[in-house]
């Protein structure tokens, strides 16, 4: 094959990735834990987070809108940069730690010598935008590993956004993750 041909195939595929949208895609994510406005003291107890289970249309790396109740779509040329379950469990963590100044927050499995003080478990079973509206529904668990206790909670929130562009989804999905960080840590507290 000479250089010409080469270079020709070259630009022909460049050019197939540009019009296909894999070359001009914008990433985002949800793993950077916001700074909480206030903290508490938490005495010398390991907490463990279990990986936070999402909805199958969160698997996919393009990012989700609801047409309908029964539709959804996917947003061209905006794709997560990670894997959303894997994400939003280490925001957790990460959010944890910030709001106990407590560096013992772990992921699942522990890895340590003994079993954490409490142990948290989110399902979420609702996390998409539709209609100028963000909507996460979620479960969240927290077992006192010790004792056996356990406290369950639903979590409902919607957050309006100015429209349903990449940008604006994952605005509206941050701040409704914040408020779900915020309900566990005050079950934790």
């Amino acid at each position: 094959m000479s250089v010409i041909s080469l270079k020709k195939l070259t630009l022909t595929v460049l050019a197939l990735f540009a019009l296909t949208g894999c070359l001009s895609s914008s990433y985002y994510v949800l793993s950077t834990a916001s700074q909480p406005a206030k903290t508490y003291a938490y005495k010398k107890q390991v907490i463990g987070v279990e990986k936070i289970t999402v909805p199958e249309y969160l698997f996919k790396r393009e990012i989700a809108v609801a047409k309908s109740a029964s539709q959804v779509t996917f947003l061209s040329n905006a794709t997560w940069a990670e894997d959303l379950d894997a994400g939003l469990t280490l925001r957790l963590i990460s959010f944890l730690q910030k709001k106990f100044n407590q560096p013992n927050v772990y992921a699942y499995p522990w890895g340590l010598d003994h079993q954490p003080t409490y142990k948290v478990k989110v399902q979420i079973s609702r996390f998409i935008a539709q209609d100028k509206k963000v909507y996460l529904d979620a479960t969240w668990e927290i077992q006192n590993m010790k004792h056996g206790d356990k406290k369950s909670r639903l979590f409902s929130t919607i957050i309006t956004i100015e429209n349903n562009s990449a940008s604006f989804v994952v605005s509206g999905m941050n701040r409704a993750f914040s408020q779900l960080e915020e309900h566990i840590a005050q079950g934790l507290k």
